[in-house]
Formats: C-alpha cells, structure tokens, sequence
C-alpha cells in the first residue's frame, strides 16, 4: 500500500492566474501592434503573465533542461533498433555534449541536469555529472510483468517531485521537459493507449531511429499485450506506473506535478513527457494548464495524448531523438513571446 496520496494534487494546483491573463489582454490591447497580429505569440505572453503572476511579464531568464533517463526490460523483444539496456550511451553521448539536445542547450545557453532513474548499467560507469536517484537496475518487462514494484514506483515519483522542488528553489522559471531511454517509447504508447481506450496499432510508432515492419509489428505486440495489463489498474495512477510504465516515467510524472504545484512551466517534448502528462492530467485536472506542448514529433501516440489534453504544439518539425531536443525549439518562442509582451510600445 503505497503512502503517498495522489489525490492531494487537485487540491494542492491552482490554474494560472485568470486576473494576471485579463489584465495581459487589457495591456496588449494597447499597444502599436495590432491585437492578433502576433498570433500565438500573444497567447503566449498571456500565458506566461498568468504563470507568473504578472504584468508586464518577465523575461525568461532562468530555463533549464531536466531529463530522466532510464532502460526498460521490453526492449529486449526487439522493438527498438538500438540493444536492450543501452541507454546509458545515450546519457554519455548528451554529457559529452554530442547529442541534439545538448548542442541546442549550448547554442541557447541553457542547463542541462540528467538523472538516473533506471540505467542498465554500474552507477560508476556513467559521467559523474549525471544524477543518482536509481530507483532499480532496468524496468521490468511490461508485457509479461510489472515495471516497478510500487514501492519502487512511489520512490521514483517522489525522486521527480523532489527535482522540481529543487529547481523550483533555485529560481528556475521554465524546465524543458526530456527523456532518454531504451524502449520508452513503447512503455509511453501503452500509457497512451490505455488512457485514452485505443488498441495497440492506433498509438504505435516507429521511435526516433526508424524501426522496419517487422520490428514495428513486434512492438505492437508488446503494447497489445502490456495493455491487457494496464487495464485492470486504470483507476489508480501510481499503480499503472508501477505496471506498464517504468522509473523513469513515474519520476517525470511527479515532476510534472510538483512543477504544476510550485507554478514553474514546463514544455513538454515528445511522446515519453505527453504520456507522462496524461497521466498527470488523471491525477489533477487543472496541472496540464503548466505546461506547453513544444513540437509534434510524428508519434501517433503523442499526437493522441496532446488532443485528449486539447494541447496545441508550438511547433511541427517531427523531432524524435529526446533529450529535450524537440522542446529545445520551442523555448526561444516562448522567450521571444515574453519579450515582446514586455517591450512593444503603446499606441500614441
């Protein structure tokens, strides 16, 4: 029986702020530039006056990439193009500063901080710089058995609660929101597809490096049978992490809640964050109003969790590769929305 209560979310998150949103309005009434000229720019900027409690907004000074990186055991079955348990050279790769998220992070002068939920690895193998918050050595396989005991699952949310109170602390005002993992993605359609009542072939993809047909109908299998699972346990969240989910997964939907509780915005990147926020939207309804979709990345199954969140992405460049990368393009909109709800003149 787990101790923690998921149900004090929807008492603990607050929407943005209405009156903030209403005075943004009034203000970009007024100014030269034509109200809707913009576009989403100006809802933008709305929205951030409303996350921040002011206006005029702020500027975004302080953004930072959170990742969580772990392996899953239903890689093994074949549904990724890269080996089983080999995420911990995805993580080394981002250290080194050779992945896409890391070359944009530099390029936009933004932190990075990574941690370890779940490598398949010795601790002491990977780059010092990266987090140990391991809740277990690999997930379990999710198609023939649970992820994470939920033991195991309620530590991994309250490692990502515990990092959002910490950037929350250390004034960071917008997290893009990454992931790096073997077999994630897999794990993230199941959620999907259990949340949102589809079958396997509705939400499965072919992941960042192209799987081929055969693959493709491997991974189906895997969520089809990973889904006669997650049903059973659709009305207890934490338990459906633990279940079909995964460490790194269960962190990130703590994030997301904890982040939605300190008022710090999020954008989300690809399918492992939106299954992540799915999730969360079941457990607090009012949190998904924190966080930004930054691009669709081609998924089918991200694509059906953003409309179920009725979440619009900023923008439509198909980025798979994780680490952020794909919400990596999106922050400088944000950035530049803030800047231009601050800064435009007046009409005389």
């Amino acid at each position: 029986m787990s101790s923690l209560n998921l149900d004090d979310f929807t008492d603990l998150i607050e929407r943005p702020d209405g009156g903030m949103r209403r005075d943004a309005e009034e203000r970009r009434a007024r100014f030269a530039v034509p109200p809707g000229a913009l576009g989403r720019l100006d809802e933008l900027g709305e929205w951030l006056s409303a996350a921040q409690g002011a206006v005029p907004v702020r500027p975004v000074a302080q953004a930072r990439v959170i990742v969580f990186a772990g392996d899953h055991g239903v890689a093994g079955l074949g549904v990724s193009k890269r080996a089983a348990g080999t995420a911990a050279e995805l993580v080394r790769e981002a250290v080194e500063g050779g992945s896409a998220g890391a070359v944009l992070a530099r390029r936009l002068g933004v932190g990075v901080r990574i941690v370890d939920l779940s490598l398949d690895c010795e601790p002491g193998e990977l780059p010092e710089s990266v987090e140990n918050r391991r809740v277990r050595r690999g997930s379990g396989s999710i198609d023939t058995e649970d992820a994470l005991t939920l033991e195991e699952a309620e530590q991994a949310f309250r490692a990502g609660m515990a990092v959002a109170d910490e950037e929350a602390d250390s004034g960071t005002d917008l997290v893009v929101l990454g992931d790096l993992s073997v077999g994630g993605t897999t794990a993230a359609a199941t959620l999907i597809a259990a949340l949102c009542g589809t079958d396997a072939s509705v939400v499965t993809g072919r992941g960042g490096d192209p799987i081929d047909d055969l693959a493709w109908m491997r991974k189906c299998a895997a969520v089809r049978d990973a889904l006669r699972r997650a049903r059973p346990v659709l009305g207890d969240q934490l338990q459906l992490l633990a279940t079909v989910g995964g460490a790194d997964l269960a962190a990130a939907t703590g994030f997301l809640l904890q982040c939605a509780v300190r008022r710090t915005p999020v954008i989300l990147d690809g399918v492992v964050s939106a299954a992540c926020a799915l999730v969360g939207q079941r457990v607090a309804f009012r949190a998904p109003d924190w966080w930004l979709a930054g691009q669709t990345s081609g998924e089918p199954a991200q694509a059906k969790a953003l409309d179920r969140m009725a979440m619009e992405p900023m923008l439509d460049q198909g980025v798979k590769v994780g680490g952020g990368a794909g919400a990596l393009l999106a922050l400088p909109l944000v950035q530049a929305a803030a800047a231009l709800a601050a800064e435009l003149p007046e009409a005389q």
